[in-house]
């Protein structure tokens, strides 16, 4: 992908994990078998929680559709870190009839199958069919997704936090060379390559490139097939082996108990250093709150503040780190 400087100026970083992103790539992981041990303890409890809601058969029929391969169709995954999951299920419930035939017919030709009597009324755009698909998403999605938004978001808000001090420090390519930190990626000369599964050509054509992290994509980057719309680049958030246990205690039980459960996952999270608005944005606390929160912390010695630029970034001490771990003595 190479950019020109007007590209350069109009990037722009998802502001959180897209919904209909995380579940697309969530169903991808439960297709393979050889994913990364940070995800094996998350495929088994949410196998469990699918059968004790009786939606197994309901997820093969959207693995069906959203295959772990190297084609699965675009109006599946819509947004550009929208945030919310119902505007992303609007936006593609209204995907036009051509594009719904087109890509569904792609992705049964890729499987060297015509489109089967069970799909062809929904690549024929019919309203009840289309129901159902959000409808099935929606399912899917409250049981294997959102149980996990706090890690999600808290791990995408830490993200975020560092390539806006990449921009702030360094501009633009700042930003993308701060990509170089990723296995394959590398950012040299208005050029950023990255370990797609394909060999592919990305071009912007002058159009905003927006950058969004996904929790669930473990592999490569992602873009989307048709580059007729308008381009993204999904990169992996990599999260470290023992993420789900810290979500089924709390993050962090000890700690919960002696400063409170917000202040503890506010802790937890400075893995990597934070603004204010990060964290409100992570924590879905109001800015103020999370402004209050991070003055308790401070004046405990868990946290420390500093001013850069316009912005005021958070650090986890070393006392902070002692209080997470149960290590205070």
């Amino acid at each position: 992908m190479e950019f020109t400087s007007h590209e350069l100026a109009r990037l722009r970083v998802a502001s959180g994990v897209d919904p209909l992103w995380e579940t697309a790539l969530s169903l991808h992981l439960l297709q393979n078998r050889q994913v990364p041990l940070a995800f094996c303890a998350w495929r088994r409890e949410v196998g469990a929680a699918l059968r004790r809601a009786g939606l197994v058969a309901m997820t093969r029929a959207l693995t069906r559709l959203c295959p772990d391969g190297s084609y699965f169709p675009d109006f599946l995954t819509p947004g550009r870190g929208d945030a919310d999951l119902e505007a992303g299920l609007d936006r593609l419930l209204a995907t036009p009839r051509h594009r719904l035939r087109s890509e569904l017919t792609r992705l049964h030709l890729h499987t060297g199958r015509a489109v089967p009597a069970s799909v062809r009324p929904l690549a024929d755009g019919c309203p009840k069919a289309l129901r159902r698909l959000g409808s099935a998403l929606r399912a899917y999605y409250r049981v294997a997704v959102e149980p996990y938004l706090s890690a999600l978001r808290a791990q995408a808000a830490a993200d975020r936090a560092v390539r806006a001090e990449a921009v702030l420090t360094h501009g633009a390519e700042g930003l993308l060379t701060g990509y170089d930190c990723l296995p394959g990626w590398r950012y040299r000369d208005r050029r950023l390559c990255a370990p797609y599964p394909l060999d592919r050509e990305l071009a912007l054509r002058g159009r905003t490139l927006t950058l969004v992290p996904a929790f669930f994509c473990v592999r490569a980057p992602l873009a989307l097939v048709d580059e007729e719309l308008p381009p993204v680049l999904v990169h992996p958030l990599s999260p470290a082996p023992g993420w789900l246990e810290r979500r089924r205690h709390g993050g962090d039980a000890p700690a919960a108990q002696l400063i409170g459960a917000s202040r503890a996952e506010l802790l937890r999270m400075l893995d990597r250093p934070m603004s204010t608005m990060d964290i409100a944005a992570a924590l879905r606390l109001a800015p103020s709150t999370a402004s209050r929160h991070a003055t308790v912390l401070r004046e405990a010695g868990l946290l420390l503040s500093q001013r850069q630029g316009v912005r005021v970034l958070h650090h986890r001490t070393r006392l902070g780190r002692a209080v997470l771990d149960g290590t205070l003595k």
